[in-house]
């Protein structure tokens, strides 16, 4: 049996950044080229697209760990790591998403919209572009960033014209079996229901959606019964469709009584769905009352009995049908056309997104390149003389660090010092070796010579370009001259003098 899935948790993972190369260039005569270290691809996305070829959230029911694929790692010869392609995941129309908080991030209504459900890491730079006047070949490459893991709720809102509602066996299955080519279950017992139903009603050339929703029962708003789960189905339509048991023999029941509960547990189920789909309040949508089951007599009695009672107390159009035998039923078709037509003129068209509208989440602390440097110092309540520094770009300077090059954490040193650090540490009265900790890395401080000045010192500096036993100009020019005769290379006389016609006389004729 098929199995109606409309509402489940993911966890998503986006791909890795890939890492940056430190390479040097090596070719002949360039014993020392310059860096050529390739960047980090990046981590591919997961997104969500709407379309309207799934109808369910069944996949993900059992698949619900999702990840995507990891950037490339940059290479020498300036060969940057490829991108890690990106997740696109389907969802049918009406999915809302939501994080772990139970905030809304998307109302997804739209087919082809996209919705960037999990940001891929960014990938590290390699040494040719970390490369400057003071650090001419930096022997290091920055990491790449780690993909953004979350959790989101997904809930499928069905999207339908004409919702259902009524108490378990009212006929809200039969009516809509009737009414389209659904063929939803239907027995004699309460809660044949378990899952929503889908149809839609042809009427030549117009047509429109219906859906019929787990029998309602007081208390169904608080969890009571299947509502809870399922009253989020009615939240779109344009029109409610109260169907009533008129053939009910259930003491305290009758057609009032029972509109008035439903009205009831409907307005108690308030959310902000004037801001969640634009329909407005569920108070005040159009209502329809259809006193059902009319081929038995006692029913059709009491229904032409009550029926203009009910027009008088709601001022909603009432109709008498039996959906068993299929009586009635083309008044309620038409009404229910109309009153839909109305409300698709009031609303504006929505058209098939064919440009991707892509929706970016606003998630606080998530990495972007373009964040602003913000940071704030305070005193570690758990640790004597230290401090805590946090800042969204901070905790991406230590991911991309590679804490077993000292060169590497000599750069990072760099920034933090650049970015005001040392000066806010020094403020709040920072002494030297004082245990800092950024992210998930605690340091010992030693503050910068000079009093921040970068340059005054040797950290982030290539030592290799400091120490180098390559020939200078001068003594490469002195070697070519004695070779060819013209000096003794091995006396720096100041009364050396050779002559051209000297050192012919002098060199070995062989």
């Amino acid at each position: 049996m098929a199995r109606f899935i409309d509402r489940v948790v993911l966890h998503l993972q986006a791909g890795d950044g890939g890492h940056g190369c430190a390479s040097v260039a090596r070719e002949k005569y360039k014993p020392l080229g310059g860096p050529d270290g390739g960047n980090g691809g990046h981590g591919g996305d997961i997104v969500l697209e709407v379309s309207n070829q799934v109808h369910t959230l069944m996949d993900f029911h059992y698949h619900p760990h999702i990840k995507s694929q990891r950037g490339g790692n940059g290479g020498g010869d300036n060969c940057n790591g490829a991108r890690g392609e990106d997740l696109v995941l389907e969802v049918p129309v009406g999915t809302v998403v939501h994080d772990d908080k139970g905030e809304v991030l998307a109302d997804l209504t739209v087919p082809g919209t996209r919705f960037i459900a999990a940001e891929g890491g960014f990938g590290g730079l390699g040494n040719r572009v970390l490369a400057n006047h003071r650090r001419k070949v930096p022997g290091f490459a920055l990491k790449g960033e780690p993909g953004q893991a979350r959790d989101l709720v997904l809930e499928l809102k069905s999207v339908a014209d004409v919702g259902l509602v009524g108490f378990p066996s009212a006929g809200k299955s039969s009516l809509i079996s009737v009414l389209s080519a659904a063929r939803p279950k239907i027995a004699d017992y309460p809660f044949t229901t378990l899952t929503p139903n889908l149809g839609v009603v042809d009427l030549g050339d117009d047509s429109y959606t219906i859906a019929d929703v787990p029998g309602l029962i007081p208390g169904a708003a608080e969890g009571r019964g299947l509502g809870l789960d399922f009253l989020r189905h009615i939240e779109r339509t344009a029109v409610l469709v109260h169907v009533v048991d008129t053939a009910s023999i259930e003491p305290g029941r009758d057609p009032v009584s029972d509109i008035e509960a439903l009205e009831e547990e409907l307005a108690k189920y308030q959310s902000a769905l004037d801001a969640d789909t634009g329909l407005g309040d569920l108070r005040e949508r159009p209502r329809v009352v259809v006193l059902n089951k009319a081929d038995v007599p006692e029913a059709e009695e009491l229904a032409e009995f009550v029926k203009g009672d009910l027009e008088e107390k709601f001022g909603w159009p009432v109709f008498i049908i039996s959906a068993v035998a299929r009586q009635g039923l083309d008044p309620l078709k038409y009404a229910l056309l109309d009153i839909v037509k109305q409300d698709r003129a009031r609303r504006p068209k929505q058209k098939a997104d064919k440009k991707h509208t892509i929706i970016h989440p606003k998630v606080a602390g998530r990495k972007s390149q373009g964040a602003h440097l913000d940071f704030t110092v305070r005193k570690d309540p758990q640790v004597e003389g230290g401090f805590i520094v946090t800042g969204e770009k901070l905790d991406r300077w230590i991911e991309q660090t590679d804490f077993e090059n000292e060169e590497a954490v000599g750069y990072l040193a760099d920034r933090l010092n650049k970015a005001g650090i040392e000066d806010e540490l020094r403020r709040q009265g920072a002494v030297e070796g004082a245990p800092v900790t950024i992210s998930d890395i605690t340091f010992e401080w030693e503050p910068m010579a000079g009093g921040g000045d970068p340059t005054a010192t040797r950290r982030g500096q290539d030592a290799r370009l400091q120490g180098t036993t390559r020939a200078s100009a001068a003594e490469r020019k002195r070697a070519s001259q004695a070779r060819r005769g013209l000096v003794d290379e091995y006396d720096y006389g100041q009364d050396e003098h050779v002559t051209r016609e000297g050192a012919n006389r002098d060199r070995w004729q062989g």
